[in-house]
């Protein structure tokens, strides 16, 4: 397939106002590998991962199924060291989870301590944060609970609450630290469609609020087309990127109408039948 094409479609019609990330490298993986020893045997997930992050912008990361994305995130996030290459974060190697990077884990129900209510979930981020007071970070917990209207249920648990309610949590959590970089897992892949819809419009209302950067790992193309400026794509184990392009839709950006632009529809398109390994308009069977 070829996607030159498609890595400079619709970016000469773009308009200056929807030109909203200056390129600066940010996120830089260079040369990224990660093996998994199991006995005699060693399997290779990541074979060699290029991919660069602008500061400010929003970046999807999609592939096949078992293709390591999550892998690749964890690496990101410091949180496990790669086999080979390395990560740099604003110009320093990533050895260790680094200030400024929060992950937001695709379990949300295990991610949320049930003996603490909501206000006290989101509180934790800050905990450790010296020169507050408690009414400080009380005030600033509760300004990030309002941001996911979620103020009325401050003092409920989270089994309290829906699976909508409780990823509305985590998130607030992850915000309350004030992320330059939030790394996002799969979070919206337990909920139902229409809470998928409400909180896809709320992180990116917060995003473009906030102006922190975002990395998405996700298996849904819609979802990766509809929040990103670019998309990263891998390929089948051991990954590598296969291309990264940007998308090229106007923000702000609406769960009906933007789903409905052609340009959108071609993107899905071009996506799902990469992913699928057929040529664009085959018909299923087909062979490319």
């Amino acid at each position: 397939m070829n996607y030159s094409t498609l890595s400079t479609e619709g970016i000469k019609t773009m308009s200056d106002q929807n030109i909203r990330v200056k390129p600066t490298s940010y996120l830089q993986l260079e040369g990224v590998q990660k093996s998994f020893a199991s006995g005699s045997a060693t399997t290779l997930a990541l074979a060699h991962v290029d991919l660069s992050v602008n500061e400010g912008e929003f970046m999807a990361i999609v592939g096949p199924s078992g293709c390591g994305k999550s892998t690749l995130l964890q690496i990101v996030a410091g949180l496990i060291r790669p086999s080979a290459g390395q990560v740099h974060f604003d110009g320093r190697p990533v050895t260790a989870p680094p200030a400024g990077i929060v992950y937001l884990f695709q379990q949300y129900g295990k991610s949320l301590f049930p003996w603490r209510t909501v206000l006290q979930n989101v509180s934790f981020a800050i905990e450790g944060r010296a020169g507050m007071t408690r009414q400080q970070r009380h005030a600033h917990s509760m300004k990030y609970v309002a941001m996911v209207d979620l103020e009325g249920f401050a003092h409920h648990y989270p089994w309290q609450l829906s699976g909508g309610m409780q990823q509305r949590v985590t998130i607030a959590r992850a915000l309350a630290a004030e992320p330059r970089v939030l790394l996002m897992d799969e979070p919206f892949s337990s909920v139902d469609a229409l809470t998928r819809l409400e909180l896809h419009a709320m992180v990116l209302d917060l995003w473009q609020k906030h102006r922190f950067t975002a990395v998405l790992v996700t298996h849904d193309v819609d979802e990766a087309v509809f929040l990103a400026d670019r998309i990263a794509v891998l390929s089948g184990r051991p990954s590598n990127v296969v291309t990264v392009f940007e998308t090229g839709l106007p923000r702000p950006r609406d769960g009906i109408t933007t789903k409905e632009l052609p340009r959108f529809l071609a993107l899905r398109h071009k996506l799902l039948s990469s992913l699928l390994g057929r040529e664009p308009g085959a018909l299923p069977g087909q062979m490319p």
